[in-house]
Formats: structure tokens, C-alpha cells, sequence
């Protein structure tokens, strides 16, 4: 075989992966939001579940969803920037940084229901606060804080040297590179690594099984005084998720309407990611262009 035959085949063959990768997706995507979109009405998103009767929504599930994903971006965002400034600008190389860089990767590789007894042991009962949305946005940083490191690491490392040394040559500080310099240039590639986090903590489930709870208390939408036990911003509450709701429905549900109501959280899951997701990338691409002086 020559080498334009070989090229080919190697084409057709990449092309065909590709396919198949988009296809899946596609049918995945399709079936959830085919057999759940007739249930998403305003009464479906906006009204509690219901334990016993058919009819009930997933209203405080998905306010939960977004808080908790709220409060773990917040602590997951800063930290993971750190970290990652910290490893690719100021960690000189050895073994001190190579034992941080394997702790890194072994924490990475830890399967999410290990983070969720962590938490529970952590979290839930040595500091005696039960079952919060606290503890699970805590747990869920602890899971997604290594990938939130690996991703600004590599994507300040992705910056020509050539920036970097004419930005010190000009008399400017190292922290002034960072933060004039290395950080707009890939601001891009961090925000990736941030929707890659988002999108984990939408669907994860076992470790906030162990740390915010399989229940969520009737609360007071007029109340927004977060010291409030009924308030939906209190973080130290029990919370049940989106992802948390499906298992639990398919699992312990005794509602006659399981199916509908799984099919249409699960299709408030899929959809809430994508708009996410879309948002992001739109608010992302403007502060990129404001953070570049770009047009």
C-alpha cells in the first residue's frame, strides 16, 4: 500500500470515528429530550415533587442544582487557578513537584463515590452540620479541583515563551505577566477546563448522595434571608439535586407517573447543561474580547 493509499485510509477512518461519536451523542441526546419534552410544562419546572401522587415537578431539585453548582464553582474556580498558576509558573522542577503533580492525578482518578464518603466522614459528621448543600458543594470542589488544576496548568504552559519574555523584558513584574499576560491569553482553554467542571457537577450524583441529601424541606419562596431555615439560599439545608432526583425516583420512587417524571428530569438535566454550556461560551467569548481588546 502507498503512502496517498495510506493517507486515505487513515482519513476514512478518523472521519468514521468522528461519525460515530457524533451520532451516539445525537441519539442519546434525541431520545432524552423525545420522551421528556412533553412533560416540561411551567407547572413541571416550577411545582415540588409529589411522594406518593402522580403530577408532581422538580422546581426545588433544579434551584438546587444551580446553587450547588453556584457555590462549587465558587470555591472550585479560584482554587483550581491557583493551583494551576502556582504549578506552571512558580514549582520548580523535582520530586516535591512531582509528588504534588502525582497527588494531583491520583486525587483525579478517584471514582466519585469514594469523594462522597470522604465528604460524608469530613463534611457531614465531624463537623456535625448533616446533610448540607454546603457539604456537597465542598465534596464536589474536592472532586473537581484536580482537573480544574491540569486545565489552567497546561493552558498557561500553551502560552508562547515569546509573550512572556518580552512582557518581563519590559520591566514588568512576574505577577504582572500573569495577570496581564498569561491569564487573558488563555482565558479560552480555562474556560473550557470550567465547563468541563459545570457539567460534572450537574450530573453527579453519589457523592452528593453521602453529603447534601436525598431530601430538600418545604421552602419559602419569599423568604431570601439565608440565615432562614426555610430559605432556599440556606446553605446549611439538605438539597436534593436534579441527577440525585432521577436516581432516587428510579430507585425508591412509589409515584404511578415514574417514568414521566424521570423522562422529564432527565430531559431538564440534558437541557439545562446545554443552555449552560451556551451561555458561558457566549458571556466567555465577551470577556475575551474586553480582556484582548478585541473588536
Amino acid at each position: 500500500m502507498n503512502a496517498k493509499m495510506t493517507d486515505k485510509l487513515a482519513t476514512a477512518v478518523f472521519v468514521s470515528m468522528a461519525a460515530i461519536i457524533v451520532t451516539v451523542l445525537a441519539g442519546l441526546l434525541g431520545y432524552i429530550v423525545f420522551h421528556g419534552f412533553p412533560k416540561l410544562t411551567f407547572d413541571f419546572l416550577t411545582s415540588p415533587p409529589s411522594s406518593f401522587q402522580a403530577g408532581g415537578g422538580v422546581g426545588p431539585q433544579l434551584f438546587n442544582s444551580f446553587y450547588i453548582l453556584f457555590l462549587t464553582m465558587l470555591f472550585t474556580v479560584p482554587l483550581g487557578l491557583g493551583g494551576g498558576i502556582y504549578m506552571a509558573e512558580y514549582a520548580k522542577p523535582g520530586r516535591v513537584t512531582e509528588f504534588i503533580r502525582s497527588c494531583i492525578e491520583v486525587l483525579a482518578s478517584l471514582p466519585s463515590i469514594v469523594i462522597g464518603m470522604f465528604g460524608l466522614l469530613a463534611f457531614v459528621n465531624l463537623t456535625g452540620w448533616g446533610y448540607t448543600i454546603i457539604g456537597g458543594a465542598f465534596a464536589l470542589t474536592v472532586f473537581n479541583l484536580p482537573v480544574m488544576v491540569r486545565v489552567c496548568e497546561d493552558a498557561i504552559r500553551s502560552v508562547p515563551k515569546e509573550q512572556k519574555e518580552a512582557s518581563l523584558a519590559l520591566g514588568i513584574t512576574h505577577i504582572e505577566t500573569i495577570r496581564t499576560v498569561l491569564l487573558p491569553a488563555s482565558f479560552p482553554a480555562i474556560l473550557t477546563g470550567a465547563i468541563l467542571a459545570s457539567g460534572r457537577v450537574f450530573g453527579e450524583a453519589a457523592a452528593l448522595l453521602y453529603t447534601a441529601g436525598l431530601t430538600t424541606p418545604r421552602l419559602d419562596w419569599g423568604t431570601w434571608n439565608p440565615f432562614s431555615e426555610s430559605s432556599p439560599l440556606n446553605i446549611f439545608r439538605p438539597a436534593e439535586t436534579l441527577a440525585v432526583h432521577i436516581w432516587k425516583v428510579n430507585t425508591q420512587g412509589l409515584i404511578p407517573d415514574i417514568r414521566e417524571v424521570a423522562d422529564g428530569a432527565s430531559a431538564v438535566l440534558v437541557l439545562s447543561v446545554l443552555l449552560f454550556n451556551l451561555i458561558a461560551r457566549i458571556a466567555g467569548s465577551y470577556i475575551y474580547k474586553k480582556m484582548t481588546a478585541q473588536k
